[in-house]
């Protein structure tokens, strides 16, 4: 029961996320500004990104609240609170503020503290870490698609 009620808190905190980075970037993907971008020959269709954030957020969720049921130390706390600030903030940097090179740095930082949560917790974790792999892969595509716009454009 305490798994589901964790779930459930991550399920509302991760998507509140989501919903925050939408408004954020403020139509970001249907400007002028972006569809004018050189964009990298591997950007996915936009239907993708939804489709992704979505199933990550599943994931991450259930990956947070298996954690919290292990541990509930500050550290965890700590690098949950930055994801979801850096998470919410690449949003509003890379599409309101068209800072792309700032994105960069900021998406790279995410994937970061994605891969530390990966990596400091895989003992505790074990075979569960498959939850979070969704995330760091998505990152390191979308890394890849910020890196491209900052170099062809």
């Amino acid at each position: 029961m305490k798994l589901i009620k964790l779930v459930a808190v991550f399920l509302i905190i991760n998507f509140g996320a989501l919903a925050i980075g939408v408004w954020l970037m403020d139509n970001g993907p249907q400007t002028n500004w972006y569809i004018q971008l050189n964009k990298a020959p591997w950007t996915p269709p936009g239907w993708v990104f939804g489709a992704a954030w979505s199933t990550i957020m599943v994931c991450f969720s259930f990956y947070m609240a298996y954690l919290f049921l292990q541990l509930s130390n500050t550290k965890e706390k700590i690098l949950f609170t930055v994801q979801f600030i850096l998470n919410v903030s690449w949003n509003f940097i890379f599409f309101n503020q068209h800072l792309i090179a700032f994105g960069l740095v900021v998406i790279l930082a995410l994937t970061s503290v994605i891969a530390i949560f990966s990596l400091d917790y895989l003992k505790i974790m074990k075979f569960k870490t498959i939850l979070i792999m969704p995330y760091f892969l998505w990152l390191c595509i979308a890394s890849s698609l910020n890196l491209y716009i900052l170099l062809y454009n």
